[in-house]
């Protein structure tokens, strides 16, 4: 049953203003929105969802989806004063409050697996997100000072496909690349260096991760040690690098379908 909102000030829908590019709140939940986004949780995950808050244009059309799942709380409201409770101008109709799935163990990951190392932009993570959710590589890891998947921000750039990877925040980079070694992963680093190996000429096999590195700075010469192989894309001499998430998608394609 939806509940008619008759005061944008109404506690119960002051978590609608979490910030805009963070999104998480303390308890852990998230704030997502847009119907792409919001329907892609609802259709394909079990995420548990705890609210949403939507126009009667977005309830009308996708009613059957919404009774299909158990909701706690089901607002409807203008897409004005859905402005007025986020605190800001919105361009879409619907948002969804949700509990963030716990994190899993490195040990629980799956077989193929793109770790960041101190990515900064909430846009280079849904990104690059996006691009391993179409590519079939569903492991995440990723430290607390990059953002995480589920951001409001980077969750929108992965059009939602950040909520089927399996997400793993570390908490010291280089203990957790020992342990995904030991764990029988070959460890990959994208990284422009005297002696890396060109993309082509590069073939996984088996259980393996590739490390992406700072937008600005590269990965550490303490974290390429650790690293089995440094591997690099070929380009014109006088073009320096690709944006990470771009890279990324380049050598997950060929790390995947070649």
């Amino acid at each position: 049953m939806k509940i008619k909102v008759e005061n944008v000030e109404d506690e119960r829908l002051q978590v609608y203003k979490a910030l805009r590019d963070k999104g998480i709140l303390n308890d852990g939940s998230f704030i997502a929105d847009s119907p792409k986004v919001v329907n892609l949780i609802l259709e394909k995950t079990d995420i548990e969802i705890r609210s949403i808050l939507a126009t009667s244009h977005y309830f009308q059309e996708y009613e059957a989806l919404i009774r299909a799942r158990n909701i706690p709380l089901v607002y409807e409201t203008s897409k004005e004063e859905m402005s007025k409770i986020v605190g800001h101008k919105i361009h879409h109709n619907c948002m969804m409050h949700a509990k963030r799935p716990a994190d899993v163990a490195l040990h629980e990951l799956g077989e193929k697996i793109v770790l960041l190392d101190n990515i900064t932009s909430n846009e280079n993570v849904g990104a690059i997100a996006r691009s391993m959710a179409a590519l079939g590589v569903d492991s995440f890891v990723l430290g607390k000072t990059s953002p995480h998947p589920f951001n409001r921000r980077a969750l929108r750039v992965s059009m939602g496909y950040a909520s089927m990877l399996k997400v793993h925040v570390y908490e010291d980079i280089k203990e957790s690349l020992k342990s995904l070694k030991k764990l029988g992963y070959t460890i990959y680093a994208a990284e422009v260096t005297e002696n890396a190996k060109p993309l082509a000429s590069v073939k996984p096999q088996g259980k393996w991760v590739l490390v992406m590195g700072h937008e600005g700075f590269g990965i550490a010469e303490d974290i390429l040690d650790l690293c089995d192989e440094v591997v690099t894309i070929e380009m014109q001499e006088d073009v320096k690098s690709f944006n990470v998430a771009i890279a990324a998608s380049i050598m997950l394609y060929n790390f995947t379908k070649r």
